[in-house]
């Protein structure tokens, strides 16, 4: 069953050239782990938000973004605060950034549930309860404020609240960026048990391609606003069939390859001021040729290849240019 559908979809902000997001095609099944990957400003925490319709002031979109066969993009308030409480939830990048720190813990975790009716606030404290112990964390963290726990207990908060409603999907923006290696692997594993006990489908923002790895049944690979690849983990990552996908493996450390210089990718990504024309990743590319200035390669599927796809004029020939992914 697929949980999130996104097709065609484009959001552009005020005073920018070019849409900041551009035909963005994405899902996620139920139980299923979807990693969106790639450099900062590609546009993946904006894919993840819009998925809530958190846009930004003045922000017009286009396309569909279905969640349990439902437009996002047409609910009403009422309902999109029903989507937030209870479908879908999110787990920021930042914990400490996302949860008010003047008020308890127990506080945060309730909110939720009580706003949309679903508790009464006993039931709901023992709700929360019940997801603290999910998460490896005691009842008394109920009654603490967020200067009294670590960063990684406050992380597990946030995945606790996000559990509250039962969501179909929960959206993970970057949850490990602000925590210690060990701490990471910790959260990483409590996501990957959680989604398995309870069916939830995940989307995993993430710029680290070790974790995508890891963690991900699927990956897409955005560039400027595209999806510039998708697939499954092993084989994408396997064998990489557009040049910026093997540009960003070549410039990631592996420990089974010989010690060396890493490849670093030229250039850097176009800014929203500027106009693109042909394929976003061109003037970076190694393998580039007139036709990728001219005219943008569409996300199509590659030949004998189930479920991969990418966008690039020249996939038979990615690799050549550049370090061995």
């Amino acid at each position: 069953m697929t949980i999130l559908d996104i097709q065609a979809y484009r959001l552009r902000l005020p005073d920018t050239a070019r849409p900041v997001l551009d035909g963005v095609d994405l899902t996620v099944r139920a139980g299923e782990t979807v990693a969106l990957v790639g450099e900062s400003g590609s546009g993946k925490s904006l894919t993840s938000r819009s998925v809530l319709g958190l846009l930004p002031d003045g922000a017009t979109s286009g396309g569909t973004v279905r969640v349990n066969g439902e437009d996002v993009l047409t609910m009403t308030p009422e309902r999109l605060r029903d989507l937030r409480t209870g479908t879908a939830a999110m787990v920021f990048q930042d914990p400490r950034a996302a949860i008010n720190p003047l008020r308890r813990l127990g506080d945060f975790l309730t909110e939720s549930v009580r706003l949309n009716g679903r508790l009464a606030a006993p039931a709901a404290a023992e709700r929360a309860a019940e997801m603290l112990d999910a998460v490896g964390l005691p009842a008394a963290v109920l009654d603490r404020y967020p200067g009294q726990v670590s960063g990684g207990m406050l992380q597990r908060v946030m995945i606790a609240a996000a559990l509250m409603g039962d969501p179909a999907l929960i959206l993970a923006d970057e949850p490990t960026t602000a925590l210690d290696v060990t701490t990471q692997a910790e959260v990483v594993a409590l996501l990957g048990d959680l989604q398995e006990r309870f069916g939830t489908g995940l989307l995993f923002v993430t710029h680290d391609l070790g974790l995508a790895a890891a963690i991900s049944d699927r990956v897409s690979v955005m560039y400027a606003g595209r999806i510039v690849e998708t697939g499954p983990a092993e084989d994408l990552f396997g064998r990489p069939r557009h040049p910026y996908t093997a540009a960003l493996l070549a410039s990631t450390p592996r420990l089974d390859a010989p010690q060396g210089r890493l490849a670093a990718i030229e250039g850097r990504p176009p800014g929203l001021r500027e106009e693109l024309t042909g394929c976003p990743f061109a003037p970076r590319c190694p393998i580039a040729t007139e036709l990728c200035t001219e005219q943008a390669p569409a996300l199509l599927p590659i030949e004998a290849e189930p479920g991969r796809r990418t966008a690039c004029h020249h996939s038979d020939r990615t690799g050549e240019g550049s370090a061995d992914a």
